[in-house]
């Protein structure tokens, strides 16, 4: 049965959508490493402290919190919130069922939803659901008008470059491969002293790609800055439209900012997300260059055939 409660507002129908349930306790830690880049000096140290200490933590009402992170109780409240609580009253709580789970000796959580102790089909199964609801949130969240103007930029581009660091590098490759199957000139750049030697021949007519699950990695960043000043359209792959990378695209395609935890980092769920981006960016491609995309698609596929053969 749908969540979504129809409530009647002046004799109107009102479709009203529940809250988002506060996350688990066991997830608090993981939630603390994702929003932290985010986050306040101030609030990073509310947020370690209750993450690092639950059981001494939950002792402590708002006044006690704020007095030991020395912080204000203005700034413990905005940090439980942001921690996806609707006030401190919510985060104690949960703090204090961590810190018995962690006293009764809990199996502990490998991510917010699957514990060290399940079995391999709950595993499958939990991992199978996450990955759908990744998918599904970035497919909502993509800005079609962003998408359609960056595949009009890749399709018509002199070189195209891509930028991206660990996990996000292999996502730039498999970005590159398929381009290069198509007939245009794509390059992946993993070493960032290389991104930007390349990225200084850069020139109008020509695109780089950045690709960074936080907005916030140095070495992606300054590539795309110096192709958007040598006058290249720049693209951000990011889960972050509001990080320093915005600061320096054109244009800017969103995925979503999966739940990271202790084995299964962000770096592993946004690599999801990014490669659906990745895909909806070949395809686009690809419908706009038909002609020449079809025919370079199926001599790429020619010239490997004799390799796949038993």
């Amino acid at each position: 049965m749908s969540s979504i409660v129809k409530e009647t507002f002046k004799g109107v129908a009102v479709e009203t959508r529940p809250a988002p349930a506060p996350p688990a306790p066991a997830a608090l830690a993981a939630k603390v490493r994702t929003l932290a880049p985010t986050m306040t000096r101030s609030m990073q140290r509310v947020a370690e402290t209750v993450a690092s200490d639950p059981a001494g933590c939950a002792a402590l009402t708002v006044t006690g919190l704020a007095e030991r992170t020395g912080t204000s109780e203005a700034t413990v409240v905005r940090t439980s919130r942001l921690l996806g609580y609707p006030g401190y009253r919510d985060l104690r709580l949960a703090l204090a069922a961590l810190a018995a789970q962690q006293a009764a000796g809990g199996a502990p959580a490998v991510t917010a939803d699957i514990a060290v102790d399940d079995s391999l089909v709950d595993v499958v199964a939990k991992l199978a659901q996450e990955e759908q609801q990744c998918l599904a949130d970035t497919a909502a969240g993509l800005d079609v008008s962003q998408l359609e103007a960056a595949v009009a930029a890749l399709s018509t581009a002199r070189r195209i470059d891509v930028y991206g660091i660990g996990a996000s590098s292999l996502v730039g490759q498999d970005l590159v491969q398929k381009l290069l199957r198509i007939g245009l000139i794509a390059h992946a750049h993993a070493d960032p002293h290389l991104a930007v030697t390349n990225a200084v021949q850069l020139r109008t007519g020509d695109v780089a790609i950045a690709i960074t699950h936080s907005g916030r990695t140095t070495d992606v960043i300054e590539p795309l800055r110096v192709a958007f000043d040598h006058g290249a359209t720049t693209i951000a792959i990011t889960g972050r439209p509001d990080g320093e990378i915005a600061a320096y695209a054109d244009h800017i395609l969103t995925t979503s900012t999966a739940r990271e935890s202790e084995l299964r980092p962000a770096a592993m769920s946004s690599r999801t997300s990014q490669l659906l981006v990745v895909d909806c960016l070949f395809i686009g491609v690809a419908q706009r260059t038909y002609e020449t995309a079809a025919p370079a698609l199926s001599a790429s596929y020619e010239a490997l055939a004799h390799r796949h053969q038993p």
